[in-house]
């Protein structure tokens, strides 16, 4: 239970200095109860190093493969397009 008398939530810190873990929180965005819990211990400093660049390397990929994605689609109407127009 959180200060305001809710049921805490399970929370996930995506900041630079909490990569990944686990905190319980108060469930109503917005309100002013501060309440929080760590439920997982501390990561060890090398972790905190390596996960950024981990998580910016996925971010990258998603998005070269949606651009590839997107060219693909592109090349392909441009194909359909000329095969109409010449056939």
């Amino acid at each position: 239970m959180c200060f305001c008398g809710r049921e805490a939530v399970v929370r996930t810190s995506w900041t630079s200095a909490n990569h990944g873990r686990r905190f319980l929180s108060c469930p109503q965005k917005g309100s002013r109860c501060r309440f929080l819990g760590w439920i997982d211990p501390p990561m060890c400093a090398r972790s905190m190093l390596i996960i950024p660049g981990l998580l910016r390397n996925i971010n990258n990929a998603n998005y070269q493969v949606a651009r590839l994605k997107m060219c693909l689609f592109a090349s392909w109407l441009l194909f359909v397009v000329v095969w109409v127009l010449f056939i």
